[in-house]
């Protein structure tokens, strides 16, 4: 009997080995140690989670360096990371650096490592926000750190490009013997930009759903996760810059009036006079230009309402030679969709109140003239309005020029070296939205 019980105390005193802080004084200061440097809420909950365990012996701290050293997959620097774990010194503070260095890349390949929402202009596109110290504690506890760190990160095909074409541009320039050509730095600072970008998105967006790259000023339909239709849409000038939102497409609008936004109607209509008004179908409603329906309406024959604080949709234009331009960036800030009405027909049938849009085009007043009449779709429409400068085009990885300059805030916010430039401006004379 005695033997059994010398033995199960032997095993319990086995049990309790490994990482776990001992019950004693020297345990009670390693706990205390490692609580003092993990002086971030996050860490905090993470070491909570496990009983203030240790959670990098030697080996799994190699390890979870050499994952962090694949940064340059991302259009990182792992420095950026690794930076401030000591290498030798007091085991705590080089403990809690580690799991720091941990959910901040995590973070990084998970939801990107700026906040967009920091930028000069609007972003309402939702995040990515998963439990990191949870899920990093469950990666240690199964062993698979660098397989769950690789897992954040998106994992389609045009990530994997711009990932391989990162790759690629920062081998040539290592291999320049530090002259590299501009363009090559060029490139590769627009595929790191852009690979954040895609960061930033959440990794199941809707199955369904309307995609405008404003960098690129086209449009792409996706129906159950399939491209449907593409076409050519004309978008915001440099100085009304179309913003990056997330926004639903409710309803069309046949033969939609246009209330002039003050700030066109202050400084490009109403000082042209009453004759120009005259001439483009427009009145005074109570302090407002009202453009009244028709073909010659800055909004053209139709309307996608969009649900947003920010009075961006998408619209018909009587415009239409620009969509024949390369650089369509000519609006002041929304969208103009080619062949619109062919667009709102299809959305319409699909929706199953193609018999309603039909009656409401032909919708007429008392007076015989055009009457804007709204259809409301059975199924609203999940919009993003996206800002991409390198992306997948036909499956050929494209890259367009920057238009807007906003490529240089988010190269800076990843530490990149400043590359100051001036958007390119337009003067066209048209005043449509």
């Amino acid at each position: 009997m005695r033997v059994k019980i010398l033995v199960s105390a032997a095993l319990i005193a086995l049990a309790s080995c490994g990482n776990r802080p001992s019950e004693g004084p020297a345990g009670q200061s390693e706990t205390q140690a490692l609580r003092a440097a993990a002086d971030d809420p996050r860490l905090q909950r993470f070491y909570e989670a496990r009983g203030w365990r240790p959670a990098w012996d030697g080996e799994a701290g190699q390890r979870l360096t050499e994952a962090i050293g694949g940064a340059t997959r991302h259009g990182l620097e792992a420095a950026a990371f690794l930076g401030e774990i000591p290498e030798g010194g007091d085991a705590a503070v080089r403990e809690a650096a580690l799991s720091r260095a941990a959910l901040a890349y995590a973070e990084a390949l998970a939801r990107g490592r700026t906040d967009p929402t920091r930028f000069d202009h609007p972003y309402t596109l939702p995040r990515p926000n998963p439990d990191l110290a949870a899920g990093l504690a469950q990666a240690i506890e199964g062993g698979n750190v660098a397989a769950w760190l690789d897992g954040l990160a998106p994992q389609d095909a045009e990530y994997r490009t711009l990932s391989d074409a990162y790759v690629q541009a920062n081998r040539q320039i290592a291999d320049s013997g530090g002259n590299p050509p501009p363009q090559l730095v060029d490139r590769a600072r627009t595929l790191a930009v852009n690979l954040e970008r895609r960061r930033w998105l959440e990794r199941a967006p809707a199955a369904t759903r309307i995609d405008v790259n404003t960098g690129a000023a086209m449009l792409t339909y996706i129906r159950d996760n399939a491209v449907a239709d593409r076409r050519r849409v004309v978008v915001g000038e440099p100085g009304n810059e179309t913003p990056e939102l997330a926004s639903p497409l409710y309803r069309l609008v046949a033969n939609p009036t246009w209330t002039v936004p003050r700030s066109i109607q202050e400084e490009e209509i109403a000082p042209r006079g009453d004759s120009y008004l005259a001439r483009n179908n427009m009145e005074w409603r109570d302090g407002w230009i009202v453009q009244r329906p028709g073909p010659a309406n800055s909004l053209g024959l139709v309307k996608f309402d969009m649900q947003n604080d920010h009075a961006i949709y998408l619209h018909d234009t009587p415009a239409k030679a620009l969509f024949a331009e390369a650089d369509r960036h000519r609006s002041h800030g929304c969208v103009r969709v080619q062949d619109a009405l062919g667009f709102a027909q299809m959305l319409a049938g699909e929706q199953n109140v193609l018999d309603q849009w039909n009656e409401a085009r032909a919708e007429r007043d008392e007076d015989g003239d055009l009457e804007e009449t709204m259809v409301a779709l059975a199924r609203p429409i999940p919009v993003r309005l996206l800002y991409h400068t390198a992306f997948l085009a036909d499956g050929r990885l494209t890259i367009v020029p920057d238009h807007y300059g906003w490529d240089e805030a988010v190269a800076v916010a990843l530490g990149l070296p400043p590359r100051p430039r001036s958007p390119v401006r337009h003067v066209n004379g048209d005043v449509g939205p």
